[in-house]
């Protein structure tokens, strides 16, 4: 990395710019096609089908205001009974990959980007969501 030293600035309290809520992966797994095609109708998805996640992990953006931990690893039920358009194959559209200056501007205050020799990822700074629901209560209260 390379990088040119301006100044210093006194720091400015800026409004977040982004006004929707992430996915947030619930479990770690590989993601499915069956499970990204039910959260693609609710937002846009930042990964695809076979990817690597984990708990805590952003997977894609929401299409409403809140933060929402969804599970994309779930599989699809088997049963021994054929319906007409159950063996229809998951129409995916394609994830929106961002560079790391794109992940930076992106992130809210309590995310983080985690770059590694492979990929860059979004996820946040409290893994579990228990524990970031607790904490984001306590500082409610103060």
């Amino acid at each position: 990395m390379h990088h040119s030293f301006y100044d210093y600035l006194p720091k400015v309290n800026v409004a977040d710019l982004r006004t929707n809520g992430v996915f947030i992966a619930k479990e770690q797994g590989k993601t499915t096609a069956y499970a990204l095609d039910s959260l693609q109708t609710g937002g846009q998805l930042f990964v695809e089908p076979g990817v690597e996640v984990y708990e805590g992990m952003i997977v894609g953006q929401n299409s409403r205001e809140n933060d929402l931990v969804v599970n994309p690893c779930k599989l699809k039920k088997l049963s021994n009974m054929r319906s007409k358009g159950s063996d229809d194959a998951a129409m995916l559209t394609p994830p929106r990959l961002m560079n790391l200056e794109q992940s930076v501007e992106y992130i809210a205050q309590d995310e983080l980007v985690e770059i590694t020799p492979n990929s860059i990822r979004l996820r946040k700074k409290i893994l579990n969501h228990l524990l970031r629901k607790r904490s984001s209560q306590n500082e409610s209260e103060e």
